[in-house]
């Protein structure tokens, strides 16, 4: 081995261990001990126990338990199984098409030639150099076509949580809408929605609001009504298709006689920037969200009899 490479195994070991030390950090900032069940708020509901290979029926131990946690957590998965690509494939399902896999890491050591020679020279016990290993593993959630007994379907919903009107409407679309996690978006490369589930609401009520604004984004793609949605977050462009979603989801609910509660006024003033560097931001955003929310209202059976001139 020479030395360069050396001084880049040396970096990567650096780096990997920095990249878990700032996702642990992050997970404490957030007020959540990762070291602990972390997704019982999430509505995600995974059982409790270790993160498992569905494969080979290995227990994953160590930093992994935490990092596969938080991935569950973070992403709503409904169980604890996880595969690498060719397990799934051996298995005879395969990863859905755009799944982000998740790094874990195998702890090893190596000792170098050098050390080696000193050891047989010495006549002492050679020294192995510590390091981390990165695979990617997916989740049983992220894979299609696996065996019934590997594969873990989502527990079912609560009835009454999605209003029927809503769940038609949403149905009706056609939209990718996944179900999980503590996080809610529209994702512009992969043109899916993903909420988290309406039992990880304290007010349920208001999951509607969530999905409908998240779908604002979603009827603005390219393919649909092509807005701009290429602003970076705290962009001003960024800050103008929120406010658009967000009245796309006021327009939305209004209509389907949907009655979430209210913003908290920290919410609300997040837009008051906005509003206060261009006075015409409103107007466009009214307009823009008008045409969203017609678009969603559209796919309702009946609508095009009804629909307003």
């Amino acid at each position: 081995m020479t030395q360069a490479d050396r001084t880049h195994r040396t970096e990567d070991r650096s780096s990997l261990y920095q990249e878990i030390t700032d996702k642990i950090i992050a997970e404490l900032e957030a007020g959540r001990l990762p070291w602990v069940q972390p997704w019982g708020n999430s509505g995600g509901g995974a059982d409790l126990g270790l993160p498992q290979n569905a494969s080979t029926q290995r227990r994953y131990s160590g930093i992994n338990i935490l990092i596969l946690w938080g991935a569950v957590f973070s992403h709503g998965y409904s169980g604890q199984n996880w595969l690498t690509f060719r397990q799934a494939l051996a298995l005879g399902g395969h990863v859905r098409k755009g799944e982000l896999g998740t790094i874990v890491v195998y702890a090893d050591r190596f000792i170098p030639g050098d050390e080696h020679k000193r050891a047989q020279h010495e006549g002492d016990k050679a020294k192995g150099i510590p390091f981390l290993k990165r695979f990617v593993v997916f989740n049983t959630d992220q894979c299609e076509g696996l065996p019934k007994d590997i594969a873990v379907p989502p527990p079912p919903l609560p009835e009454g949580l999605i209003l029927p009107q809503a769940e038609e409407l949403i149905r009706a679309t056609g939209a990718n809408v996944r179900l999980g996690g503590d996080k809610a978006f529209y994702s512009t490369a992969l043109d899916y929605v993903q909420v988290p589930r309406p039992d990880a609401y304290f007010e349920p009520i208001n999951w509607h609001r969530t999905a409908l604004h998240e779908l604002g984004h979603w009827v603005g793609a390219k393919h649909r009504l092509a807005r701009d949605q290429s602003g970076s977050f705290g962009s001003k462009a960024y800050a103008q298709e929120e406010l658009v979603a967000e009245m796309t989801s006021a327009f939305t609910c209004a209509a389907l006689g949907i009655v979430p509660t209210v913003r908290h006024a920290d919410y609300i003033a997040s837009w008051l920037d906005v509003l206060r560097k261009d006075d015409r931001a409103i107007i466009r955003a009214a307009s823009a969200a008008s045409k969203a929310a017609d678009y969603l209202l559209a796919f309702r059976p009946g609508a095009d009899a009804t629909a307003a001139a």
